[in-house]
């Protein structure tokens, strides 16, 4: 028998980010920044009795570590890209990583206000001038760490397979955002704030004599990170489990373009496999079934979709 050419159907799984290798250096370059300002902050906010300051330097060693965790994501992620064992490949690990290190941002924060409490009701003494200069340095060197992690989001393209005959057929497309990277770009915003609260803080205690401002900060900083940490958690868990993307919206999108006539969906299954990467399982029945190439054609417009599998199936005619 003839051997069959079946590399016009046949593609890969490999659903990373599109910008997965840039994020991955500035990962590790704010780990350099971050790992030597948060040895310079503890010891700075220990001799000179600040809170503030100490919660940032404690900010920046468990950061570093979340930073380390975000870069052995990417790794991975990019070591298995095609490894059969990953149905849907890895793009799914960077959002599993922003989900431990939006855990670890609420735990920090958890601690933070806790500290802060004791300190409001057991002030010590704050060595105000040296406290301030710290926190400056600190609050350049978040503020860098910033703007190395932030992401481009309008920077997105997509590309396509094609050519899928059989009664199921497959396309590639893509645009979205890098949980992985928007965890660690928190986890230094993070710092930037407490920095922020801290010179506040300290400012208001020089001119005022209001020791109590430092760690009615730290409180202020502990609940605002948890609230950032809240909506992280909130997204990264809906991708781990599956959650539609958009919603009812994209469901219907999806309908619209494919119940064309007779034709009439009668299972949809929507979810994210990657930063801006979408699969989608889609079984239809109608009395007048066309090749799944024809729906997929119909798909087209919603760009989001990259991976798409359609089954169609014969419908019996009303008489």
């Amino acid at each position: 028998m003839p051997e069959t050419d079946t590399a016009a159907f046949t593609h890969d799984h490999a659903f990373l980010g599109q910008d997965q290798d840039r994020n991955e250096r500035r990962v590790w370059l704010v780990i350099a920044l971050t790992a030597a300002m948060m040895v310079i902050e503890i010891t700075a906010g220990h001799w000179f009795g600040s809170m503030a300051l100490v919660a940032d330097g404690w900010h920046m060693s468990t950061h570093a570590g979340a930073m380390l965790i975000a870069v052995l994501a990417y790794r991975f992620a990019r070591k298995n890209a095609n490894n059969p064992s990953f149905s849907f490949g890895t793009g799914k690990v960077g959002d599993l990583a922003g989900f431990a290190s939006a855990v670890v941002l609420v735990l920090i924060a958890l601690l933070i206000g806790w500290e802060s409490l004791m300190r409001l009701v057991d002030p010590v003494p704050i060595s105000f001038e040296q406290a301030i200069m710290v926190a400056v340095i600190g609050l350049v060197v978040n503020l860098v760490c910033a703007w190395l992690l932030r992401d481009d989001h309008h920077h997105h393209h997509g590309h396509g397979h094609h050519g899928h005959g059989h009664s199921h057929g497959h396309d590639h497309h893509h645009h979205g955002q890098d949980n992985n990277l928007r965890a660690a770009y928190l986890h230094v915003l993070a710092d930037a704030l407490t920095s922020l609260l801290a010179i506040a803080a300290l400012l208001l205690g020089r001119a005022y004599g209001w020791f109590w401002a430092d760690p009615m900060m730290g409180i202020v900083g502990a609940i605002v990170i948890s609230r950032w940490s809240w909506g992280l958690i909130r997204d990264t868990g809906g991708v781990l489990l599956d959650r539609t993307p958009g919603g009812d919206d994209l469901a219907a999108q999806i309908k619209a373009a494919v119940e064309q006539g007779r034709d009439t969906v009668t299972d949809l299954h929507i979810w994210q496999v990657g930063p801006g990467h979408y699969s989608v399982i889609l079984s239809l029945a109608s009395p007048n079934p066309q090749p799944p190439a024809h729906y997929k054609e119909s798909l087209k417009k919603i760009g989001h979709l990259s991976h798409i599998t359609v089954e169609v199936n014969e419908a019996a005619r009303a008489r």
